[in-house]
């Protein structure tokens, strides 16, 4: 059937969701820009190849939203595509909107018409008239994207239903056009909370707004897994409603392939229950980025300006017994919030590591600070005036979960465990220095964090079952994340051995209970692996 292009689409958010008049639609996402960088500060990342962004009205997501957009102006991109929705209608596959430019108080926003014809030749897309999919989960985002990259094209796709073939091809399309000069952004709101929504799994009280935060910052890690099926298993998991799980989907499955590590950033985020003090119904937006990991790197003269600084700090401290930081030169690149470790080396010998890791500080400052901090670090006893202290900073990318421990690589990735408020983290040299495997370094900070891993591994390394101690939560590698979610616990070894699931047992037992239980496992029909010798 022949679908009619509409020529100008005059968007009907006009003066419902946002100002009808031009001043006034450009003084509020102005104060909503200004109001993002008060709350994140001014400095952003770039190097972004994809974004999550919310897309309710500018008065409640808009500071939030305002955080993804100054990022996609650092891009500097001639294209973007945005991954919405329909709210109104079911829809299979991934529609394309049959218009040829969008009309709001700010102008006209040109789609890019050439690509559009190019993914309406291929499975899943096909086009559809405007009047069909219009929605706010694109449409909201255009006066946004007018503002701040005002020469880009825009390309709307709906994603509907679709299976994992489906978005594996999808995927496969959208790659094809990201060009270095191409950003995605994929429209979702967060949990959606409330009887309204019907979603009320714990009482709308006190601790609410914390417990809708890790529901949300649960779901942007996994996310950050580019694992559609972590992020739907965690959906699943926790009930949360995120309306834009579709989009949210390929967009991961659209950055997984690309090759190289690619890491997920938490940009900002509030919920309307903030805003409007109102937390029996309440809505959360997040905004996330994705950026390949030379996004996080410093150039020499970065990191010859932080290790001046620490070393300033540190020798002006140790001679005078005064904390008198002197932060690094206030680049663009030290002055965004990161993640950061300072050890100090008298020879060969350790005398103090501290880090800010879990809450990201901006580097010029925090790094100082650090230094001061490793020098006081109990766990190594106090320094002697006459000991030259080496220092050396580790800059980490954010955490980025994982599915097993063949996924992490020596040398390259720390390692990072939250198991049930019990934490523990290893950087990259303790593997290297020692030289760990990677189930052994995974082991090693277990044991830091104090919680005891027992596990039953399948052969290919996908799925984890065990017991952990009465202990679940998430490894993390560097940057990287174990999914302790999936995780089964089992009282007995007959459980375990009758689970269909398990293929291969990994036997790490007192040496006396080996015997038994291999034998157990060997007439279960199990793969068995012995870690010690058996009696």
């Amino acid at each position: 059937m022949a679908v009619a292009v509409e020529v100008a689409h005059r968007s009907p958010l006009a003066g419902r969701w946002y100002p009808a008049g031009r001043d006034a639609l450009e003084s509020l996402l102005s104060e909503q820009i200004a109001k993002s960088a008060r709350r994140v500060g001014p400095f952003t990342r770039r190097g972004g190849l994809g974004f999550i962004a919310p897309h309710a009205g500018p008065q409640y997501s808009g500071a939030v939203a305002a955080s993804v957009y100054r990022h996609v102006a650092e891009t500097e991109a001639q294209r973007v595509i945005l991954l919405g929705f329909s709210h109104r209608r079911a829809l299979g596959g991934v529609a394309i909107a049959g218009v040829e430019s969008y009309e709001t108080p700010l102008g006209a926003a040109a789609v890019d018409r050439a690509a559009a014809e190019r993914l309406a030749g291929q499975s899943p897309f096909w086009l559809a008239e405007e009047a069909e999919v219009c929605d706010h989960s694109v449409e909201i985002h255009l006066p946004f994207l007018q503002m701040m990259v005002p020469g880009a094209q825009v390309l709307p796709l709906y994603v509907g239903r679709l299976g994992d073939r489906e978005r594996r091809q999808a995927a496969g399309a959208l790659r094809g056009l990201l060009d270095g000069r191409t950003v995605l952004i994929a429209s979702s709101d967060l949990t959606h909370y409330g009887r309204e929504f019907g979603y009320l799994p714990f009482a709308a009280d006190d601790q609410a707004p914390e417990r809708l935060r890790e529901l949300d910052m649960g779901a942007l890690r996994a996310a950050g897994s580019l694992e559609a099926g972590v992020f739907r298993r965690e959906l699943e998991r926790t009930g949360a409603t995120v309306c834009g799980a579709g989009p949210i989907e390929l967009l991961i499955e659209t950055l997984s392939g690309l090759g190289g590590e690619v890491f997920e950033e938490t940009l900002d985020y509030e919920t309307s229950g903030e805003i409007t003090g109102d937390w029996s119904h309440s809505v959360s937006y997040g905004a996330a980025g994705f950026f390949p990991a030379s996004a996080f790197w410093l150039d020499e003269d970065g990191q010859r300006s932080l290790l001046e600084s620490a070393r300033f700090t540190l020798d002006s401290y140790r001679s005078t017994g005064e904390q008198r930081l002197r932060p690094a030169a206030a680049g663009a690149a030290l002055m965004q919030r990161g993640r950061a470790f300072v050890t100090l080396y008298s020879g060969r010998e350790i005398r103090g590591c501290v880090g800010c890791f879990e809450r990201p500080l901006p580097l010029a400052e925090c790094v100082p600070k650090l230094a001061i901090a490793a020098h006081e670090d109990q766990r190594f006893g106090p320094t002697r005036p006459e000991e030259r202290l080496i220092i050396e900073v580790h800059i980490l990318t954010p955490p980025r979960r994982i599915q097993s421990a063949s996924q992490i690589r020596i040398g390259g990735h720390g390692l990072f465990l939250d198991a049930g408020g019990r934490k523990g983290l290893l950087l990259s040299s303790v593997a290297e220095r020692h030289g760990l495997t990677p189930r052994e370094f995974l082991r090693e900070v277990a044991r830091k964090a104090g919680a005891e891993v027992v596990a039953v591994m399948d052969t290919d390394e996908k799925r984890l079952s065990g017991d952990l101690s009465g202990i679940q939560g998430n490894l993390g590698i560097s940057g990287l994340a174990m999914d302790f979610s999936r995780v089964r616990k089992y009282r007995r070894t007959a459980e375990i051995l009758a689970d269909p699931d398990i293929e291969a047992v990994d036997i790490c037992l007192p040496t006396h209970q080996h015997a038994p239980v291999a034998m157990e496992a060997l007439r279960a029909a199990k793969h068995v692996l012995v870690e010690k010798p058996m009696a």
